[in-house]
């Protein structure tokens, strides 16, 4: 498997970056589930055997605690697809298809840019090269697989909770201030001292997190001798204009998708008579 994995990547993959994407759903996954983080980060150990520098190899775990369902919200594989679109990316790791996209729709488009770039794909069974028909099917079945496995999650899920329900016995979390009582009635939560319900607002603390209204933070793992901080929130505003770019070309400006030519000069010629 190494063997035919080395003979699908070519000294032009070598010139441009790997980027490893580690996610996990929840947080609490994070905390609890740390083996499976582990396997995504020793990805990059596959990347170096196939020839990548340990420095070209770039990691993406912001997404971890995301749910893979929608790529709303997931920054980090916003970057990645912008970076692969930008012919920035020799190679894609993921330990398996769901770490990437749980979403068919996300899925394909992140294959259709990789195959315009030939970017390569990895994950724990091998290496894939999207401009292969072979290899561009089975990636699609594994991204309609796993986008089934999250509706059958889902179904179970709701399946018992709509059980719980008809058996009364589905209780779900109450407002502040009410409880449970006797025979799962819902009872206002008594104050032991006064005799009734009663709160006080602590003025401090809603002022120091109205303080916070409108702040994020912006990661990066460039040195800030390379890329100072000005840069890097300029550097980030700029992906919105990558995004833009791919839904000018897919969509009512220009409309050439769908593109079924993987060879540039061919692509280069659809373009110009599109």
């Amino acid at each position: 498997m190494l063997a035919e994995a080395h003979q699908k990547v070519r000294a032009d993959h070598l010139k441009r970056d790997a980027y490893l994407y580690v996610r996990q759903s929840t947080l609490r996954q994070v905390i609890e589930n740390g083996e499976s983080t582990k396997r995504q980060y020793a990805l990059r150990e596959r990347a170096v055997a196939l020839g990548w520098a340990p420095e070209r190899v770039v990691v993406v775990d912001s997404d971890l605690g995301q749910s893979g369902a929608s790529a709303v919200d997931r920054e980090g594989f916003q970057r990645l697809v912008a970076e692969v679109g930008l012919g920035r990316v020799g190679i894609v790791l993921g330990l398996e298809v769901s770490r990437l996209a749980r979403s068919s729709v996300d899925w394909q488009r992140l294959l259709e840019i990789c195959a315009l770039t030939e970017t390569l794909i990895l994950d724990e069974d091998g290496v894939y090269d999207p401009t292969q028909f072979n290899d561009r099917l089975l990636l699609g079945l594994k991204g309609t697989m796993s986008e089934a496995e999250l509706h059958v999650l889902r179904a179970r899920l709701r399946g018992g909770l709509v059980n719980k329900a008809r058996r009364g016995e589905l209780k779900t979390p109450l407002p502040v201030g009410f409880v449970y009582g006797h025979g799962d009635r819902v009872l206002l939560d008594p104050d032991q001292q006064q005799g009734g319900f009663s709160f006080e607002r602590c003025e401090e603390q809603i002022a120091a997190e109205a303080a916070l209204d409108g702040i994020y933070i912006v990661r990066t793992n460039v040195p800030a001798t390379d890329l100072p901080a000005p840069s890097v929130v300029t550097s980030y505003k700029a992906l919105s204009h990558a995004e833009q770019a791919f839904r000018t070309l897919k969509s009512l400006d220009l409309r050439i998708r769908p593109i079924h030519h993987w060879a540039e000069r061919r692509v280069r010629a659809h373009i110009f008579l599109c």
